[in-house]
């Protein structure tokens, strides 16, 4: 009777000691695999960093947009903007040397210029006479524009046309001088983005980019005939526009 008892005692002991042993095991072979897969995270996320530094890294895209350029806080928010609104842009804007090709929507509140950038209200619409102005932020859409030049090509698209302007003015003002959204001599559009590019914290200038019309292909004859008929010169109030745009800040872009 003795030796059954001890017997029985020594089976549960080493059953016991199996069961530690297994899930010392598993444990060992879990720690193991997260590991060495957060060690070849850290390897990529080094690696990556160290060709960013030495300009070899390849193009980023989120949704087919090139984010290559922008802060990390801004991709989110465009990540963030596409659940929270999907409206129809007003049309395109594109700057092939740039790489940059980006809805254009109406207005500039945060929402809008962290899905593309925004015609400031106030100032011409897509389609009419006179001076369109559109923002964009300088840690998204618009960071390319920091390689603009004078002689660049500017389309801009929408349902019922290709209209392309060239760079011919390029300038840095206050916040306050809206004067660089009234109307030019010839059709224009004129892009607004804060500066400098990589300014820690709220950017104290504006980056203007001003485009005159060079010329314009109709793609929708029905479309543009019945926009014909509403375009009109517009003339530019500053009281309605008593500031540039800016975005969000407090961050190094």
């Amino acid at each position: 009777m003795l030796w059954n008892k001890s017997w029985r005692a020594l089976e549960r002991l080493l059953l016991a000691a199996g069961v530690v042993l297994v899930t010392i095991c598993a444990a060992a072979l879990l720690h193991r695999s997260i590991s060495s897969r957060f060690a070849l995270w850290q390897f990529d996320r080094v690696k990556a960093a160290a060709q960013q530094g030495s300009g070899t890294s390849q193009s980023k895209t989120e949704h087919g947009v090139d984010v290559s350029l922008w802060s990390e806080k801004r991709i989110q928010a465009y990540r963030d903007s596409l659940i929270s609104k999907t409206d129809v842009p007003l049309g395109v804007l594109e700057i092939d040397k740039l790489g940059i090709r980006v809805p254009v929507y109406d207005g500039t509140d945060d929402l809008t210029l962290n899905r593309g950038v925004g015609r400031i209200i106030g100032t011409a619409r897509l389609g009419e006479t006179g001076n369109t102005g559109i923002a964009g932020h300088r840690d998204g859409f618009f960071r390319g524009l920091k390689d603009i030049s004078v002689g660049d090509e500017i389309d801009l698209t929408t349902t019922a046309a290709k209209v392309t302007y060239i760079v011919d003015q390029i300038e840095i003002v206050s916040p306050a001088d809206v004067s660089v959204l009234q109307p030019r001599p010839a059709p224009s559009i004129t892009l607004v983005t804060c500066f400098p590019f990589y300014f820690v914290g709220d950017a104290p200038k504006r980056f203007i980019v001003h485009a005159s019309l060079a010329s314009s292909q109709v793609i929708n004859k029905k479309s543009s005939s019945s926009t014909s008929r509403k375009i009109r010169p517009l003339t530019f109030a500053a009281s309605v526009v008593p500031e540039l745009p800016r975005g969000p800040e407090g961050a190094a872009r």
